[in-house]
């Protein structure tokens, strides 16, 4: 198989927190989804693949190259959306043009105002008067106007509301109709993985908590709401983790090691991330 991006073993460390041996693999064509609570690691992580941050150890190759010792030429292979970091707001959309194209050898101005008229961002107006929202849209906008075969993005659907998001996703489905192109997508937005991530990792404290592709996720596991009676005879193997209240309790299960009978109900990303987190773990 070959891979966008692999992360093998990764280690970061702060004073109060770490990235501990973080592995994950974005095969060729496909969007991975990265979930966590605040603080998992999924920022850090995305900013140690571009080189913003250093690493403890662990390597990291990305379109089949280490990213140390090849990182200009790899960054122009690469569309980026960060979280924290914005074009200065004292810059017009039509300077941001005119900046990128001096940046990116293959950067497609007319492709950029394309973007620009599609989410309706005025690019004679400076950054400061645009919204949140619309700021975020133009960094989606540069990201896919230079060509790029990998697209690291964090966070870039919030501050969107409903539909903008959703032209934000069907972009990247347009992007994903080239099977050399990928995704990395950090999301707290877990409808959206759903959506359109092929497979999920769950980072929980610096560590990978799970790893798979979203099918096996959804076959795998489920949700069965139960007696604590109930609860307590299934076999230890069956139950990932649970959540028990006043009137019975819940049970992130193995599907397939749950006797027949028990109502077993689909269980979605954001449940399971919750159970995993939250939940006791058996």
């Amino acid at each position: 198989m070959e891979y966008a991006l692999e992360i093998d073993r990764l280690c970061k460390k702060y004073a109060r927190f770490a990235l501990q041996n973080v592995t994950l693999g974005i095969p060729r064509g496909s969007v991975v989804g990265i979930v966590g609570e605040n603080g998992a690691g999924k920022s850090t992580t995305i900013k140690a693949v571009l080189g913003l941050v250093g690493y403890d150890s662990g390597t990291i190759e990305i379109l089949g190259q280490s990213a140390t010792g090849h990182e200009r030429a790899l960054k122009q292979r690469l569309g980026v959306v960060l979280e924290d970091c914005e074009f200065p707001p004292f810059y017009r959309a039509k300077e941001i043009d005119k900046l990128l194209a001096t940046a990116y050898p293959a950067w497609n101005s007319a492709q950029f105002m394309c973007y620009l008229e599609h989410f309706r961002i005025d690019p004679a107006k400076k950054l400061s008067e645009y919204s949140t929202g619309m700021r975020k849209k133009l960094a989606i906008a540069a990201a896919l106007s230079h060509e790029a075969e990998l697209l690291l993005l964090d966070e870039p659907t919030s501050g969107l509301d409903p539909i903008a998001r959703e032209e934000v996703l069907d972009l990247l489905w347009e992007f994903m109709q080239n099977d050399r192109h990928s995704v990395l997508l950090s999301s707290h937005i877990t409808s959206d993985l759903d959506k359109i991530a092929d497979s999920i990792v769950f980072l929980h404290e610096g560590r990978v908590l799970l790893s798979a592709t979203r099918d096996e996720l959804q076959d795998a596991l489920g949700l069965l709401r139960c007696s604590a009676e109930t609860l307590s005879m299934l076999s230890p193997d069956a139950v990932r983790a649970t959540r028990k209240h006043a009137f019975g309790a819940e049970a992130l299960v193995q599907r397939a090691l749950v006797p027949e009978g028990l109502p077993v109900e689909p269980v979605n990303i954001e449940q399971i991330m919750l159970f995993l987190t939250r939940g006791e773990q058996l």
